[in-house]
């Protein structure tokens, strides 16, 4: 960001002024400051090494001001492109069929996506939201922290220029409205509901009455082919967001005090990118950590007493009614014999160069009418049946109060006091640690209350499939006495209430790698919970084994501290290659000649490969000689089918194991994975980090870890461009990570890593700066204290005001 070195200078004189002591004290200076008397917003910012700002305020629309300006300060285009999206005006700038924003919905071009987007804005969905009463709605807190987000943003494009070439003056950078941020957030609530069935929403539309479609069954989805879709389509390892995360408890540490180490997996790029900064309200509020772009609260992070991470859950946040249509009119359905009419809602976009595109939505009772989840999953809408798709997030506005009050807990027991008493995480698990010692995890999600009994008693055959496989409901709609019903003590009806939650105390260690709540201890196994929660007593990741495997032996071994969580970030151990490189290996040196066949019938000198694989090390470093090879072969395997001991719910840590190296399906791939690297020039011994890197200003920067199926913590899915050398740009990966603990003193002991850094800006000193320490594995230590702040050799502050 630019400042004028005057501003600067003053800012900097005034900010001495009010922070060269402890919070306590600084609010008592802060208040002898000029601030605006007429409504006017301000903040200071204190940023240290790595771009990190430290956001002073007095009190919440301030704290929000200043964020929002820090975050346009290095995200002004990944902010506007999201700001462009919920205001439903894709289309009007890139093009109706242009691809769409993938950060805040599925859908695959502009125009579904402005059609969604611009239908819940003309239907007031979010003002009406941010309309009602707290703990319903949110509190007064969070809508001035919106609202003083909103005019930060604002203020920051009023006085700077845009130098990121990827928005540099262009049009569709404006300001915004407080409605714009909480649309924001409204977007990230549902998207694991409605956002994920954009395009079925958006092409709904009812058959003629006399249409060839009208015979019941002509169009029905194949059950068994529907509860696969499904299963894919929520399957943790198939998702573009993922984590791991785990708490160990007093009884395992090196002092009787917690740990947590947090290591979400996240897109690299786009609005789903995290953002680090401290917020600060003296004697209120003193929180640092990571947030989802456009967020103005930490949404994983740490304070002076505890830590917390999220990851994805298993839980399914949404369900589908089958409707029973009136024969003569296929927007008129059936409730216990009567009939309802869908209500229509025409919405219309704008298109570049184009006329405007109107089109009907269709909702009723339980939700809109959708005609597919994802492709592979068709709902088609004929003359007799359609389907309705339910998403309590739809009517969920309460996250940003779920995250504030983390940020204010000053224990486990306080985060899920928050988690109760807000509901309002729509699709992730929390894990939390404190300087008392103490952990928690639970899988507390906003999701449809859908129960075994209901599913049992109401499910259409369709759903009698696809909910024991999938979890996904697919209830009756014709039956009023099919309604999810409510628990007294859910903040809204159609919801699980805090009481049916998955909820584990002070175990040794609680770890999650987006599998479900059953090992969050393998000791300690969870279990009750309904199906639509996640599946007991099933085959877990490749990841899931692995990270179960490295904390209990880190529980087991105690005297745990923070180095012992950043050795385990960066160990890079590849669970799959312990369990079969050193059969393929062998396999490899016995077969006759030392040839394999591939795919194409040729016979290939695969001897090399037998060496490389044999010496490999087992771990995804970037240094790692043998790493690249046994990746390409492993993605080449079909494993599911290949191991000779199956799955055991009495060993679900250690099951399956012992590949089937005699299968002519290793062989073949072994083949083929040779053939492919020495195509691509690349020599079977290389070092990973040669060929597996990101490019930041023409320069590469090797990035450590492993594929979601090799099992590492350290998760990266990067591109593979042969052409270009490798694997190229990481869609997806480990993202904000921390390590936290506490050693008695006023100031946590934290260390933190953004793995693709502050700023997207290529012109930004802090586009790559943290990338480079991910690439060595290096680590920033948190200043959190205001003696660490005021002390960095980086020390830039920035006074900021409307």
């Amino acid at each position: 960001m630019r400042t004028r070195p005057r501003r600067a200078v003053v800012a900097a004189v005034a900010l001495f002024a009010a922070v060269g002591t402890l919070p306590a004290a600084a609010a008592q200076d802060q208040q002898r400051q000029h601030h605006p008397s007429h409504g006017g917003l301000s903040a200071t910012i204190r940023y240290t090494e790595y771009g990190i700002p430290h956001i002073l305020a007095k009190n919440y629309a301030d704290l929000g001001f200043g964020t929002g300006w820090a975050q346009a300060a290095d995200q002004v285009c990944a902010l506007a492109d999201g700001f462009v999206t919920v205001r439903g005006e894709r289309s009007r700038y890139f093009g109706a069929d242009a691809v769409a924003d993938s950060a805040l919905s599925s859908a695959t071009k502009n125009v579904s996506s402005d059609l969604y987007f611009r239908g819940v804005r003309e239907a007031g969905t979010v003002g009406k939201l941010m309309a009602t009463p707290a703990p319903r709605g949110p509190s007064h807190e969070v809508k001035d922290l919106m609202r003083g987000f909103a005019a930060g943003y604002n203020a920051w494009l009023a006085k700077n220029r845009v130098t990121d070439p990827a928005c540099r003056g262009a049009d569709w950078v404006r300001p915004v409205s407080v409605r714009d941020v909480a649309a924001r957030t409204y977007a990230l609530a549902v998207l694991g509901g409605q956002g994920r069935a954009v395009d079925g929403i958006t092409a709904a539309q009812p058959p003629a009455p006399t249409a060839p479609t009208a015979a019941p069954t002509a169009a029905a989805p194949d059950a068994r082919e529907a509860a696969r879709a499904a299963r894919e389509l929520f399957a943790a390892d198939s998702a573009d967001m993922g984590s791991n995360a785990v708490a160990f408890s007093g009884a395992t540490t090196a002092n009787g005090r917690g740990l947590l180490l947090g290591n979400p997996h996240y897109p690299w790029q786009g609005g789903r990118r995290f953002w680090q900064s401290q917020q600060t309200i003296p004697g209120e509020l003193n929180v640092a950590g990571g947030s989802l772009l456009g967020s103005a609260t930490v949404s994983i992070g740490h304070n002076a007493q505890v830590a917390w991470s999220h990851t994805v859950a298993t839980g399914i946040p949404l369900d589908l009614h089958q409707l029973t249509l009136d024969p003569a009119d296929p927007t008129t359905y059936l409730v216990d014999g009567r009939p309802e009419r869908m209500t229509e809602r025409r919405v219309t976009v704008a298109v570049q160069g184009g006329a405007p595109v109107t089109r009907s939505q269709w909702w009723t009772r339980y939700g809109p009418v959708v005609t597919s989840l994802g492709a592979a999953l068709p709902l088609p809408w004929t003359t007799t049946t359609a389907y309705a798709l339910g998403d309590p997030n739809a009517t969920n506005l309460r996250a940003s109060d779920t995250a504030l009050g983390f940020s204010k807990a000053r224990s486990t027991g306080d985060v899920l006091g928050s988690l109760r008493r807000t509901q309002g995480l729509p699709w992730v698990n929390t894990i939390a640690a404190d300087a008392r010692g103490h952990t928690l995890f639970t899988q507390s999600q906003v999701l449809p209350r859908i129960t075994d009994e209901l599913a049992q008693r109401c499910s259409t055959p369709l759903g009698k499939v696809t909910y024991p496989a999938s979890g996904v409901a697919v209830l009756d709609g014709s039956r009023g006495d099919c309604a999810l019903g409510s628990d007294p003590d859910a903040v809204q009806p159609g919801i699980f209430g805090p009481a049916r939650m998955p909820v584990l105390k002070d175990a040794p260690y609680a770890e999650n790698s987006n599998d479900s709540a059953w090992l969050a201890n393998a000791e300690r196994p969870l279990t009750g919970y309904e199906r639509v929660f996640g599946t007991v007593g099933t085959q877990r990741s490749m990841r899931t084994r692995g990270a179960v495997q490295d904390v209990s032996a880190m529980a087991a071994r105690g005297k745990l501290t923070v180095r012992d969580l950043q050795a385990q970030q960066f160990a890079n151990r590849v669970p799959a290659g312990d369990l079969v490189a050193a059969d393929a290996a062998q396999a490899c040196a016995a077969l006759p000649g030392g040839t394999a066949t591939g795919s194409d019938g040729r016979a290939v000198d695969v001897r090399a490969a037998c060496r490389v694989l044999a010496a490999w090390d087992r771990t995804a470093n970037t240094g790692s000689r043998g790493a690249l090879l046994f990746d390409r072969l492993w993605r080449r395997l079909p494993v599911a089918q290949l191991w000779k001991v199956p799955f055991s719910a009495a060993d679900p840590v250690h099951t399956p194991n012992t590949l089937d190296t005699a299968s002519p399906a290793f062989t073949r791939a072994l083949a083929d994975t040779v053939t492919e690297l020495g195509a691509a020039g690349i020599a079977l011994d290389s070092r990973l980090g040669e060929h597996q890197f990101v490019v930041r200003n023409g320069k590469r920067i090797a990035v450590p870890g492993g594929t979601e199926s090799l099992g590492v913590w350290n998760k990266v899915e990067p591109v593979w461009d042969p052409a270009g050398g490798g694997y190229t740009e990481v869609t997806t990966g480990s993202s904000y990570i921390q390590a936290v603990g506490w050693d008695g003193g006023r100031c946590p002991v934290a260390r933190t890593l953004l793995t693709y850094s502050q700023s997207s800006n290529p012109n930004s000193p802090h586009f790559s700066d943290q990338t480079r320490l991910f690439s060595e594995e290096r680590w920033v230590t948190s200043r959190f204290c205001e003696k660490d702040i005021l002390t960095s050799p980086a020390l830039r502050i920035v006074r900021v005001r409307s």
